[in-house]
Formats: C-alpha cells, sequence, structure tokens
C-alpha cells in the first residue's frame, strides 16, 4: 500500500496495524484491493477507540469494541458491512496475541450481526447461449469479446483470473488454464471445446490487431495494447446482454454463478465444483444447491397438480 492509510490516526494505534498489514501482504498475498479495505476497517475502529480516550490497542477492554460494534448498527451500516469491519478486527485481535502486543484475544466475545444469505441470481442456458452468441464474430472486438464470455462460462473464473491471464498460462490442446485467485493461489480450471474454439479463433484473427510495441504476454487485451481491465469487461458484458435482450443485471460474476448452477443441475459432484470454483470452504460452494433447491421448488409449484391445492 503506497498512501499512508492512517495519518489522521494516534500512533500508539499505527505500529501494530502497519504489521498487519504487512503480514496480510507478505504472508497471505492479498491485493492492494483488499490491504485498503483492511485499512479502511481497522482506521475506523481506531478512531472510535481514540475518541474513548484510548492511546494504544494494549489499553481496549472487550467493552470498548463492544461499544464500537454497537456503534456500526446505529450508524445503519448494512449488516454486510458491519459483519466485514468485525471480522477484520478479529483477524487483527490475533495477530496481536501472535506479536505479543497482548495477552489476549479482545474479540472473543464479541457477537456478529446475523446476515441473511442472498442466493445468487443466474442466466437460464437460453439466456447464456444469446449472451454468448451477441459478440460479432466478424471484428478484432467480437472475437475477443465472444473469447472472453466463452472462457467465463466454461471455467467459472472471477473476473480478475481472466484479466490476469497469460498467454503461457492457457493450454488449448489439453483444454484447461493455469489462474491465479484469492490470495495469489493457483489453481487449474477446465477449458470446453466451445470456449477452446472461441480462444483460438481470438488468438489468431483478433489478438493481433490490438498488439503495440509495448504489449505483454497478457491473453486478453484492451485497444491499447495493454491487458484489459475488469471495468472494461464489466461495461463490455453489460452491452453483449442489451445486445441480447437480457433484462436481469448482469455482471462478470453472474456467468460464474450460471456456470456453477448448470454443473450442478447436470449432476456434477459439489466437491469438483468447489475445485473448479477455487472456493476455499466447501459451505462456500453450498450456496448453489439452494439455487437449485428454489428452482426446484419453482418448478413444482408450476406443474405440480396438487402444489396449488388447500
Amino acid at each position: 500500500m503506497r498512501k499512508d492509510p492512517f495519518q489522521n490516526t494516534a500512533a500508539g494505534f499505527v505500529e501494530p496495524l502497519d504489521s498487519f498489514l504487512a503480514w496480510l501482504e507478505l504472508e497471505r498475498g492479498l491485493s492492494n484491493n483488499t490491504l485498503q479495505a483492511y485499512a479502511r476497517d481497522l482506521t475506523q475502529c481506531a478512531e472510535f477507540l481514540e475518541a474513548r480516550g484510548l492511546s494504544d490497542w494494549s489499553a481496549v477492554q472487550a467493552s470498548d469494541v463492544a461499544a464500537w460494534s454497537a456503534s456500526l448498527s446505529q450508524a445503519d451500516f448494512a449488516r454486510s458491512s458491519q459483519a466485514r469491519k468485525l471480522s477484520a478486527l478479529r483477524m487483527f485481535a490475533r495477530h496481536l496475541v501472535r506479536e505479543n502486543v497482548r495477552p489476549d484475544d479482545v474479540t472473543e466475545l464479541l457477537g456478529s450481526p446475523k446476515l441473511s444469505r442472498q442466493l445468487p441470481d443466474v442466466l437460464t442456458p437460453q439466456e447464456v447461449e444469446r449472451l454468448l452468441n451477441a459478440p460479432s464474430p466478424g471484428t478484432p472486438y467480437g472475437l475477443r469479446d465472444r473469447a472472453i464470455l466463452e472462457l467465463f462460462y466454461s471455467s467459472g473464473l472471477r473476473v480478475s483470473e481472466l484479466c490476469g491471464i497469460l498467454l503461457q498460462s492457457i493450454n488449448l490442446e489439453e483444454g484447461y488454464v493455469r489462474v491465479f485467485g484469492k490470495g495469489s493461489k493457483e489453481r487449474i480450471a477446465p477449458i470446453g471445446s466451445a470456449a477452446i474454439r472461441a480462444v483460438e479463433a481470438y488468438i489468431v484473427g483478433g489478438r493481433p490487431r490490438f498488439v503495440k510495441p509495448k504489449t505483454g504476454s497478457e491473453l486478453f487485451l484492451s485497444q491499447q495494447g495493454r491487458a484489459i481491465s475488469r471495468k472494461m469487461v464489466w461495461v463490455m458484458i453489460k452491452e453483449q446482454a442489451r445486445r441480447a435482450g437480457i433484462t436481469k443485471p448482469i455482471k462478470p460474476h453472474l456467468l460464474r454463478h450460471s456456470f456453477a448452477t448448470h454443473l450442478l443441475e447436470g449432476g456434477a459432484d459439489l466437491r469438483a465444483i468447489q475445485e473448479m470454483l477455487g472456493h476455499a470452504d466447501i459451505s462456500t460452494t453450498q450456496i448453489y444447491t439452494s439455487v437449485q433447491a428454489n428452482r426446484l421448488a419453482d418448478e413444482h409449484a408450476l406443474y405440480h397438480p396438487r402444489a396449488k391445492t388447500k
């Protein structure tokens, strides 16, 4: 992190925070955006504690962190935001114990706001087909955009993973791509035959039109010859969805959700889907079983002869 996020924070709070962020960056491999999010949340906590008359982390009591948690609720932060901020504080509290700044975990008795788990929206197979066919195959942009959409749906990639793919990371003969997910963890993602054909067409007929003298080995390029950005991918997908007549709110992650849901509906094993998505915890993947259950309940309500009887 280049700019100082703690310039208005009391000195007694700053050094442990700097140490924690360095640990997250070096040991956990977190991205700069994630580090900045941790810095913002923990700075907010430190400033609250300072306003209560505290000058460093060793003086903080359980009642102080409970008061901060209550202040988040009173300030009308969304429950998801409250949970994220408290999670950051818990991780930091464990770091303080690990570094012998404190003998105890001051957040040990801290509760969390109860979150209602929101099911991800997904595209139907028919909507996916329309979206994949939306880019024009007769232009370099169309070849690139079709390859991006096919690869998203074929491999269930995160948008950051797709933007970071290098030419040497993709093996079209064997049908896989090496990607770096959260925490810089590498995994192998399979590529289906339709996506292989689309990527081949882009590499041969599209990518050379984007190459500039300083272009690197990134697979997907912008008009400037640099790696395509996440924002550009987002804009492209929204435009292609508009062309395809899809009215659902759409973003890159929607294709990842659709990938997982359609695999599960087709009979794929949940553990295999977990591995393909790069989820560290199977509970994250299990949300797609709820999507499938909801869909089956809707089908039952529509078509079973006694579903609506009283």
